[in-house]
């Protein structure tokens, strides 16, 4: 909906100084929000025109006044649509301070999500942070960046204006528009709760938005394979190569029980003989860099470059 906004010039009558000449005042009105300002300059009572709200006359004050009522009008309006563009919404308070300078420095979501991201991406290229963490606070900020559009039919929002409801429409938005099952919106909420709490650290925002949300991880009960699944599996013939290499790695993790990622950084030097003479996988838990050993059931070295695994 579009707001009312309105400027208006008047005296103010009741302080005359002594040559008998008074302020103008200015008035700004936004839907029912009201402020004004003195705007540094006076003029006598019988040069005013109160229909117009403006000096009477073509004298070289009343021109001269008219001027200077002109250039404020033009930035009160160039300031009003700068902070329409750039925020949630629009008060009369907010367009006096910003054309006083006076007008608080306002950090926005998306920006502060942007610039963590970045510093985020710098700390993944010096293997300082996870890949794949990274990638879940990418998929976070396109997802905030969709929601603010399609719900606010803005840009960004400023952080100071966050609430509750903001909160729990986008856990909605995550659910509905983009499918989410609660434990997928339990973990895209993290990196959002992320930046609320950078937020308060600097200083930006001082209600919490999460104060009456909650949410939790949801247990579920995961299938295994049996023996014979996984006989099947590595028994099945596929025409495309790059299938059969997928269903082999995957049977590689089932035997090892190395993750995805610990089995996509693995490399020739993590297999190491042991004591027992038998080849051990000697590596270390990308997400949590504890040591863990994975005993590779004795195999010949030429298994682990197939990466098959048939073993009893």
């Amino acid at each position: 909906m579009r707001s009312t906004f309105k400027v208006l010039f008047y005296l103010k009558k009741n302080a005359p100084k002594k040559n008998g000449s008074v302020p103008v005042m200015c008035r700004i009105t936004i839907d029912g929000t009201i402020a004004q300002f003195s705007c540094k300059c006076d003029i006598h009572p019988d040069l005013w025109d109160i229909k117009s709200n403006r000096a009477s006359g073509k004298s070289t004050v009343a021109l001269e006044t008219n001027r200077f009522l002109d250039k404020i009008r033009v930035g009160i309006n160039a300031k009003y649509k700068e902070i329409a563009e750039r925020d949630n919404y629009v008060t009369a308070e907010k367009v006096k301070n910003a054309f006083l300078g006076l007008e608080m420095r306002h950090e926005t979501l998306l920006k502060v999500f942007a610039q963590h991201n970045d510093d985020f991406s710098k700390q993944v290229d010096a293997g300082l942070r996870c890949p794949s963490t990274y990638h879940k606070y990418c998929t976070v900020y396109k997802h905030l960046e969709e929601f603010i559009k399609t719900r606010y039919r803005v840009s960004d929002i400023a952080l100071k204006e966050l609430t509750p409801a903001f909160i729990t429409d986008f856990d909605i938005f995550l659910r509905t528009e983009k499918q989410c099952c609660n434990n997928t919106v339990w973990i895209y909420m993290m990196p959002l709760r992320r930046m609320i709490t950078i937020a308060q650290n600097h200083g930006w925002i001082v209600r919490d938005p999460f104060v009456d949300y909650s949410i939790s991880a949801e247990s579920t009960d995961r299938d295994y394979l049996t023996k014979d699944e996984i006989r099947r599996l590595l028994d099945l013939k596929f025409r495309r190569k790059s299938i059969e290499l997928v269903r082999d790695l995957y049977v590689f993790c089932c035997f090892t029980g190395l993750s995805f990622t610990d089995m996509k950084n693995l490399t020739k030097d993590n297999l190491q003989t042991s004591f027992d003479g038998k080849l051990w996988i000697m590596t270390k838990r990308q997400k949590t860099g504890g040591g863990v050993q994975h005993h590779a059931f004795g195999y010949s070295e030429a298994d682990y470059r197939k990466v098959r695994w048939y073993g009893e």
